[in-house]
């Protein structure tokens, strides 16, 4: 038998972008799809749409209709990306969730879920959490139960989200994809040479991983700080 190549994604992702959830299952039906070729070594580091958002969080409708440019925006694109979620197995129920929180507790979480084996799962609970359950993020009891959920002991989180430096660890690792040149999300690093920007469709991911000699760049729906529709 041959032995499987293996490739490393990493993603760049926000846990309150719309697209990051609809990708991350696009990602998912690929190396599903490319499993007998392949063994894949997935990654996720973070990336907040929103720093300044304060602990406590926002209206979600409220933020969301100002950053959008009205009311009428808001139910456009959200019926539209809820409708394209659901053709990838997802539902995303808008109306269930009222706070728009601050993001960079739970990428620290996840990073530290990547030292136990659980980062996928942990990224995995936080989006459902946020999209389809609609619970409110900004609690930091709900946060600590989301993780708890998969596995991850609570006291450790507790300390994770309560040490600065872990925070500003984040912090940190935002600007290196800054300087990278990433200024939206989802964003995808494939063995460390191929940029992919957007929510690609399942067939893009494919590809690439199957002609990693390949220079492709390519560009699609994404979520970025200054764009008014996302």
């Amino acid at each position: 038998m041959l032995k499987k190549s293996r490739i490393k994604v990493d993603v760049v992702s926000d846990v309150v972008c719309p697209w990051c959830y609809i990708s991350k299952r696009r990602l998912e039906k690929a190396m599903a799809q490319l499993a007998d070729q392949y063994e894949f070594d997935v990654e996720y580091h973070p990336f907040e749409l929103n720093p300044s958002m304060p602990s406590e969080g926002a209206n979600q409708k409220m933020y969301l209709t100002k950053k959008f440019g009205s009311a009428q925006r808001y139910e456009q694109i959200t019926q539209q990306v809820t409708e394209v979620a659901a053709t990838e197995g997802l539902r995303f129920d808008f109306s269930k969730q009222e706070v728009a929180p601050n993001t960079r507790a739970m990428h620290a979480i996840i990073a530290f879920a990547k030292t136990k084996g659980k980062q996928l799962e942990t990224k995995e609970a936080y989006l459902k959490a946020y999209f389809t359950d609609g619970v409110d993020l900004s609690n930091p009891d709900n946060i600590l139960a989301i993780a708890e959920s998969v596995g991850l002991k609570k006291e450790e989180v507790r300390d994770v989200v309560s040490n600065p430096k872990a925070l500003e660890q984040i912090a940190m690792a935002e600007n290196h994809m800054q300087k990278l040149g990433i200024s939206g999300v989802p964003f995808y690093i494939i063995n460390n040479q191929h940029g992919l920007s957007g929510a690609q469709p399942t067939d893009v991911f494919k590809d690439v991983f199957m002609q990693l000699t390949t220079e492709i760049e390519t560009t699609s729906a994404a979520c970025d700080i200054e764009q008014k529709d996302c």
